[in-house]
């Protein structure tokens, strides 16, 4: 696999069209200022190729090829004079290389040198998450300084302060690959970073949702090159990279804003019309016209103009482009911001192309909905009342975070069990066609942090890391979860997204270390530390099945199993000590004598009954 992105630097090297997009997308070639996407590659099923050519002028030209199993299939001009769109047909004729591209408006030629590469022909480059993985989401803005040399760039106007909770603070790719070991010693096996592409915005650009230019890195962050080389350390440690794409909408610095390709490219006309965020009405079989188009069209931010996937020219763009960045990477997966919030049936069709060209890779939506049969309307194989095929292999499980959230903080209730939001949401997994396919998660870079969820209760914080373990499903923590990262008093997002301790100098606590932590935060980092390690073996949680048993009282007790292991977990969230009647579960205690605490090392016997002290979790992987 190396050799492979080792061949793709070193053609680059030699060709434009290969080098590093921030560079390419800067330098006029004849008169032509942009072609996007900035290279490809033959090999795929989709044989056909959209070229975004944009320069004075140019749509008054006509394209020309001359190469071996590659022509000019159309040319599309648009309302701007200086766009045009070039689709090229490659044929199996067509071999790695290097060519012409002609454009003639009879009378003045221009020339665009373009180069095409052979796809990897190793499946595992591109293979896909699962629930054998465990998932570390990094703010790269806000993880490490691996660069200080590109905190400030000519050219770029959000300027650098630490002290700003909404400000560039300088966390780069450099310095999360420089920490790549520490995030293996963890045990994580896939990194999701928030979108580092370019983010030319004045202020608060520092999360990344604002994307300026599709095919560049931030340089703040690096360049594109700094993200294939991390890709690439992040393989050899065998931790697959996700990226986080954005189909629905661009930031206003995006250089399309000052000569849109045409009037329909965003939507409202180019004018801020806010979205209603009424996601039902993907569903709501009583939802008005109106609505759906207010949801699906409206902006989600006057800084986010709002694309409209209807073009057909830009949803080809934006297929294109997703493909471009899975196969220049090698990606793990891609996780997709704000999933039904673009047009749904475009999203069907970007679902199925990828797909189509990668069918081990693994794409995750965000529906961010506390309701399953919400959720579950995105994942593909779901038989919706409407007709609606997706696409869509994984989706996070909101519903479930809300409802352990629920648990672990909620007062008792006047009747039934603190347990049952947990219990019953788990219950209503016949919704999804591949429940196990879903990616949970304790928080995210958008909600408060979980050591802040259960009042920094480290007994608290505890059951929510074994949970997210063992439960059904692929795991995903925010980076400094595993040292009880926290901010009481504020739902700020700047502060939510803190800096990780020891990533910049002057950190008085360094978490890859240990220096300066103290004895909880280092308990909480080698309780989680054990946990995921310990997953990595444990295929029975990757690809077990899941029982659980009806809550009695403020206990709770699920199973994860298969013909030749088992692990129980028992958690009591109460201030007193439970006693569990082993005789309950005794279709799963079948033919094991004996349990060992994952966590303790303590042996049990199941033949008794089991003590659990008050707010606790037991880990029990059973021996026959």
């Amino acid at each position: 696999m190396r050799s492979i992105a080792l061949a793709a630097v070193l053609f680059a090297a030699a060709s434009p069209i290969f080098a590093d997009a921030s560079e390419s997308n800067a330098v006029s070639t004849d008169g032509i200022e942009r072609v996007e996407p900035p290279s490809w590659w033959l090999g795929f099923e989709h044989a056909e190729l959209q070229l975004l050519v944009y320069g004075p002028d140019i749509g008054r030209y006509r394209a020309a090829v001359d190469y071996p199993g590659v022509s000019v299939a159309r040319t599309i001009g648009v309302e701007s004079p200086n766009y045009l769109f070039v689709y090229l047909e490659l044929t199996d004729e067509a071999r790695p290389g290097e060519f012409d591209i002609e454009f003639d408006d009879g009378s003045t030629q221009r020339t665009y040198r373009y180069g095409l590469e052979q796809r990897s022909a190793d499946p595992e480059r591109t293979r896909g998450f699962s629930a054998a993985d465990v998932i570390y989401l990094i703010t790269p803005d806000r993880f490490a300084n691996g660069d200080p040399g590109n905190d400030t760039v000519d050219g770029y106007a959000d300027l650098p302060d630490r002290s700003e909770a909404y400000g560039r603070h300088g966390g780069d790719l450099a310095g999360i690959e420089s920490n790549l070991d520490y995030v293996a010693d963890m045990g994580f096996t896939a990194l999701w970073l928030n979108p580092v592409l370019e983010n030319a915005m004045p202020e608060a650009s520092y999360h990344g949702y604002a994307i300026t230019d599709f095919y560049k890195v931030d340089p703040r962050y690096g360049g594109n090159a700094d993200y294939l080389r991390l890709a690439d350390a992040a393989r050899e440690r065998g931790i697959g990279l996700i990226m986080d794409q954005i189909e629905n909408h661009a930031g206003s610095g995006h250089w399309w804003l000052d000569d849109l390709p045409a009037s329909d490219w965003i939507n409202f006309d180019n004018r801020y019309a806010p979205t209603n965020h009424a996601r039902t009405t993907n569903q709501d079989p009583y939802a008005s016209g109106y609505d759906k188009e207010q949801h699906a069209s409206g902006w989600f931010a006057p800084t986010m103009p709002d694309l409209n996937q209807r073009n057909p020219l830009l949803a080809d763009y934006l297929i294109q482009n997703s493909i471009w960045w899975i196969e220049y990477l090698g990606l793990a997966g891609i996780r997709q911001d704000t999933y039904p919030y673009p047009d749904k049936h475009y999203m069907a069709e970007w679902t199925r192309r990828i797909m189509a060209e990668y069918p081990q890779f693994n794409i995750v939506g965000e529906e961010w909905s506390h309701n399953p049969n919400v959720t579950s309307y995105w994942q593909a194989g779901k038989q919706n009342h409407d007709g609606y095929v997706s696409h869509l292999p994984s989706v996070f499980d909101f519903p479930l975070q809300a409802a352990l959230s629920d648990t672990l903080t909620a007062p008792e209730p006047p009747w039934g069990s603190v347990w049952t939001p947990v219990y019953e949401t788990l219950g209503m997994d016949f919704l999804y066609p591949d429940p196990f396919a879903l990616v949970v998660f304790p928080d995210n870079h958008d909600m408060s942090r979980i050591y802040t969820q259960v009042n920094e209760d480290f007994d608290r914080y505890r059951m929510a890391l074994v949970f997210y373990a063992t439960v059904r499903g692929t795991p995903q923590f925010f980076y400094g979860t595993e040292v009880l990262m926290s901010h009481p008093g504020t739902d700020s997002h700047g502060v939510i997204r803190s800096d990780f301790p020891g990533g910049f100098d002057g950190d008085s606590k360094n978490a890859f270390t240990g220096k300066g932590l103290d004895r909880q935060e280092r308990a909480a980092q080698a309780l989680l530390k054990r946990l995921l390690n310990w997953r990595k073996s444990s295929t029975v949680v990757h690809s077990g099945q899941f029982m659980h048993y009806a809550p009695d009282g403020h206990s709770y007790v699920y199973f994860r199993y298969d013909d030749n292991d088992s692990v129980m977990v028992a958690f009591n969230r109460d201030d007193e000590t439970v006693t569990l009647d082993t005789a309950r579960y005794a279709e799963r205690l079948e033919g094991f004598r004996t349990a060992r605490d994952v966590l303790t090392g303590q042996r049990y016997a199941l033949d008794t009954p089991l003590e659990l002290g008050p707010d606790s979790v037991l880990l029990l992987e059973l021996v026959r």
